[in-house]
C-alpha cells in the first residue's frame, strides 16, 4: 500500500506521509524536529517580552469584560 504524497507547509518540500512519522503531519520530517521550529518561528516568550504581552492582554480583556456602559 502506498502512502499519500504531502507538501510540507513550511519549506514546501513533498514527503511521504508514514504512520510512524513523528511530528506533524502536514511538515516534512526535517521541519518536525523540534530544533527546527525554535530556529523558524521561535516563542514569543523565549524572547522575554512575553510578561508584558500578558499583561496587556489581561488588563484589556478585563477592561472590555467589565466597563460600564454609560
Amino acid at each position: 500500500m502506498a502512502f499519500p504524497m504531502k507538501t510540507c507547509v513550511v519549506c514546501g518540500e513533498e514527503f511521504e506521509l508514514r504512520p510512524d512519522k513523528p511530528g506533524f503531519a502536514n511538515r516534512c520530517p526535517s521541519c518536525s524536529e523540534p530544533d527546527a521550529g525554535a530556529a523558524a518561528g521561535g516563542n514569543f516568550r523565549d524572547q522575554g517580552a512575553g510578561k508584558e504581552l500578558d499583561a496587556a492582554r489581561k488588563t484589556a480583556m478585563r477592561d472590555l469584560l467589565y466597563r460600564k456602559d454609560s
